[in-house]
């Protein structure tokens, strides 16, 4: 039995006349009958009923029409899935990450993946570099971004290829605001609102010179925006990264840099000897081009 011919016996049975099938199939009438003929003597069975005025099934015709749409149905949905592949591997990832700009190509990658193989669904996590850690090692994230300084001796990972800097929010009309870059010394007496991780405490104390509790300290974040709220009611100066906020003229407040510069690295990490799933390996694939093509 060919597929072809069931799809010659579908067409019949639907337009309920040879003359009218043969031309929706664009072949001769005579073919088309002589067709279902050699199918109905190939398995001894009557298909239609036929008369000079009319064309039907009969119930073998029915039982038949039913197991021929099924048939057709599944070769259709066979061919689909060989000539699109890609669409059909799914699955769900789990990525936590830190604000920052370096997750940009992140991102990009992620827009790669899901315009090829749309089936794979992505679930991001915002939170600071030890909640990311956190979730990473009790199996709830599949991947994670975190920053410098980061313990990396446990995780298998892709170094991102964006450096962070740091730098100072401030209120435009700020003593500050004057300055082009921001030196330690200039924040030993302002009120200051940094992050609340140890390992961005330590880094800000480094650069300090190891006198961090200089610092009057008025406010801790986790994440950035109601960092930035403080900052716009003059609760202080937002030790912060560049980036995270897009200046503007109208803006009532603006970014100093650092000096000397403070940058940081971020870095996509996993388990270390984790076996991931094909919807995994995919991205790592696609985000390893994308990073490969930003150094080159």
């Amino acid at each position: 039995m060919e597929i072809r011919v069931l799809k010659y016996f579908i067409t019949v049975a639907q337009e309920q006349s040879f003359s009218k099938a043969a031309k929706v199939l664009n072949i001769s009438q005579p073919a088309l009958s002589k067709q279902i003929k050699d199918l109905e003597e190939e398995y001894k069975i009557t298909l239609f009923n036929r008369t000079t005025r009319s064309l039907s099934l009969t119930k073998e015709g029915q039982l038949f029409k039913v197991h021929a749409k099924e048939i057709l149905n599944l070769v259709n949905k066979t061919e689909d899935y060989l000539k699109n592949t890609k669409k059909y591997i799914s699955g769900d990832i789990y990525l936590g990450c830190s604000e920052s700009e370096s997750n940009r190509i992140v991102m990009k990658a992620i827009g790669k993946t899901q315009k090829n193989y749309p089936a794979i669904k992505f679930h991001l996590y915002s939170g600071n570099a030890q909640y990311v850690e956190e979730q990473l090692d009790q199996g709830i994230f599949d991947l994670g971004i975190v920053t410098d300084p980061a313990d990396l001796s446990k995780y298998d990972y892709l170094k991102l290829p964006t450096l962070d800097t740091w730098g100072v929010l401030m209120k435009k009309d700020s003593e500050l605001a004057k300055l082009d870059t921001i030196s330690p010394k200039d924040l030993l007496d302002k009120p200051m609102i940094i992050s609340n991780q140890e390992m961005v405490k330590n880094g800000i104390g480094g650069w300090l010179g190891g006198n961090q509790r200089a610092l009057n300290v008025v406010a801790t974040y986790n994440l950035f925006y109601n960092a930035k709220l403080m900052c716009e009611e003059n609760v202080g100066y937002v030790l912060t990264l560049k980036h995270l906020y897009n200046e503007s003229d109208e803006s009532s407040i603006c970014f100093k840099p650092l000096h000397p510069p403070l940058t940081l690295r971020s870095y996509l990490v996993w388990k270390k000897y984790k076996v991931f799933p094909k919807a995994i390996e995919i991205f790592l694939e696609i985000l390893n081009e994308e990073i490969k093509k930003s150094s080159s």
